[in-house]
């Protein structure tokens, strides 16, 4: 009888690469270049070629939209070394040397003004809510106009419903099928009504059961989009609008459209654009 192998066989979660599970769980970088061209359109009735996307993370987006066209040129501006540097491994590199020159990469904050000036400044994923006050996020906007060029648009994405204030409740989504198929978790861990404080967190579980627990953990205030919109005009832009989600169905394909009044949702997501 032969030795009797002891070595415990590695669960999925622990070799699973958080970033790349993200980005194939929350990210659409076409769906959001798309969006972006046709905001920019919308607002100027002309075409856009410069990005600059703050809170940028992996910068997927960025590497999508230098893609996307020969004139097209991209700012990716994040804090954080490590995602910036698994950006530059996994996104930058399947770019061709060409395409390369037209991405660039800012570890900073992103109250920073830099040039070039661009037309589309994006903010992401909820991003902006890490500043909790009315003076930061008034702040913060001031410094995202002063980047935009003089024909410039801000872009954001909002959620909310009431399924996003209830503590305890997890999204559950299954990304990918099969035995490398994983499921992702969306939780909304606590809510404070009182200065909407809230807390979320990104788990993953894999086809062997294993879980990779709180993989990305979120503190943010929850802001609403009149709250918002009211803080875009003290900031010093013209002029700003909702893009609704018409079908607001998980089975069909998102329809944008720009509205003023929307039916009440458990759980839906939409954008501010903003025009400088």
């Amino acid at each position: 009888m032969g030795r009797k192998d002891t070595k415990s066989k590695k669960k999925m979660a622990d070799t699973a690469d958080k970033f790349r599970c993200y980005e194939k769980s929350v990210q659409s970088p076409e769906h959001e270049v798309e969006f972006f061209l046709r905001a920019y359109k919308d607002a100027f009735r002309k075409k856009a070629y410069t990005l600059r996307e703050d809170f940028c993370g992996t910068f997927a987006i960025c590497c999508h939209w230098a893609a996307s066209h020969k004139k097209r040129t991209a700012l990716g501006v994040d804090l954080c070394p490590e995602t910036l540097q698994w950006g530059r491994e996994n996104n930058l590199s399947k770019l061709t040397d060409e395409q390369q020159t037209r991405v660039k990469v800012l570890e900073q904050d992103v109250r920073k003004r830099n040039r070039p000036l661009v037309d589309i400044l994006a903010a992401q994923n909820f991003s902006f809510w890490i500043f909790k006050t009315r003076k930061e996020v008034i702040d913060y906007f001031k410094i995202a106009r002063s980047n935009l060029q003089k024909e410039g648009i801000m872009i954001m994405d909002m959620m909310g419903g009431p399924e996003c204030l209830a503590e305890g409740h997890t999204d559950k989504r299954r990304v990918k099928k099969g035995k490398k198929g994983f499921h992702y978790h969306w939780t909304q861990h606590s809510y404070n009504p009182i200065n909407h404080d809230a807390e979320f967190y990104i788990s993953f579980k894999f086809a062997d059961g294993s879980k990779m627990k709180r993989a990305f953990t979120y503190q943010w205030r929850f802001w609403t989009i009149p709250e918002v919109r009211e803080m875009l005009a003290e900031a010093g832009f013209s002029d700003s609008y909702v893009y609704w989600d018409v079908e607001a169905d998980e089975d069909e394909e998102c329809q944008w459209v720009k509205q003023e009044t929307a039916s009440s949702d458990p759980s839906w997501v939409s954008y501010i654009v903003a025009k400088k």
